[in-house]
This record gives C-alpha cells, structure tokens and sequence, in this order.
C-alpha cells in the first residue's frame, strides 16, 4: 500500500475552466472532472492510501459528487478546505480532519488545506504539506503544496514527498552551526 496526497480538484466547480483560474487548461467542467479522476486512478491503486487536503469540489451537485468519489481508487481521507460542505464530507472518506499531525514512515508531518508560515515540529524538521493556493505559492522551508496544479492533476506520492523534502536541510539554531 503507498500513500498519496492531493488538494483542490474542485470537482464539479464549472468556473475554474477558463472564468476563474487560467492554469486550468480545460474546455468545460466535464473535461476537466474526467481528465482528474483518470490521473488520480492512473497514479492510485486500489489499495492505496489518499490525503485529500481539501476543497474536493466546489459547487457540485451531491449525486455528481458521489459519482466521482466512488470512481476514484484508494482508501480516502478528507483534511477540510474552504469548499468542503456538509455533502463533501459525508461522502465516505475513512476519516475527515480539520487538520492534522501524523507520522508516515516515522516522519513528522503537519497537514492543513492552507499553508501555514509556522507549523507543529517545523524547528524539528516536521514536514507541512497544504493545498490552498493552486500552485502559486511556494513552499516554506520543508512545505509543499501538493494540490494538483503543482502536480499535473494527479496526486503525488509520499515517496516524491519525502525525496523533495528530505532534500532541504532541517532547520537549526544559529549556536548549532558552528
């Protein structure tokens, strides 16, 4: 079992094609929802495990969203965002967090839909992973927005997680430098 995140898919919100957001490439809301539940199910098997940090869809009838939810593979975990109602929260996700800390693989990690400047353990080399943003913003230190518009539509693994974190040097005291 591999363990995957992902935030923003937006699922059934029309006006990210074209209207709201110009990095969503994408003729209509239909194209977009087919061509995200193919990358996620490209990229997830059906044992896997998937962070949805937030915002699954926004403005989509609860039969739409049911539809997508059950066509998309893995064992699905919700972190709430901004868009996430009521509906998107009954969808059957294994578990449904405001926020959360964790430690996959024993390593440290705080997950939030927004990005935070100063998160739990993040002297401590924890790793903050939000979605938010839709790509434009960078992250911080170890943070990494893993919506899919930084991650060509699909989730990404905690393995790229961890290659692209571990790569930046925990931070440490100045006295510590030396």
């Amino acid at each position: 079992m591999a363990m995957f995140f992902t935030a923003d898919s937006h699922f059934g919100h029309a006006n990210l094609c074209g209207k709201l957001q110009n990095s969503r490439p994408f003729s209509s809301i239909d194209e977009h929802d087919e061509v995200l539940v193919a990358k996620w199910n490209e990229t997830v098997g059906p044992d896997d495990e998937v962070w949805h940090l937030g915002d699954f869809s926004h403005r989509c009838h609860p039969k739409r969203m049911g539809e997508i939810f059950r066509r998309l593979n893995g064992r699905k975990r919700l972190v709430v965002g901004n868009h996430d109602n009521g509906a998107t929260r009954a969808l059957g996700w294994a578990s449904v967090h405001e926020m959360l800390r964790f430690s996959p693989g024993g390593h440290q990690m705080f997950a939030c839909h927004y990005p935070v400047r100063s998160w739990p353990g993040m002297n401590r080399g924890a790793i903050h992973l939000y979605g938010h943003v839709h790509g434009s913003l960078a992250g911080l230190g170890r943070s990494m927005d893993v919506g899919v518009d930084a991650h060509a539509w699909a989730p990404v693994s905690l393995d790229e997680v961890l290659a692209r974190m571990l790569a930046i040097p925990k931070p440490g005291r100045q006295d510590e430098a030396a």
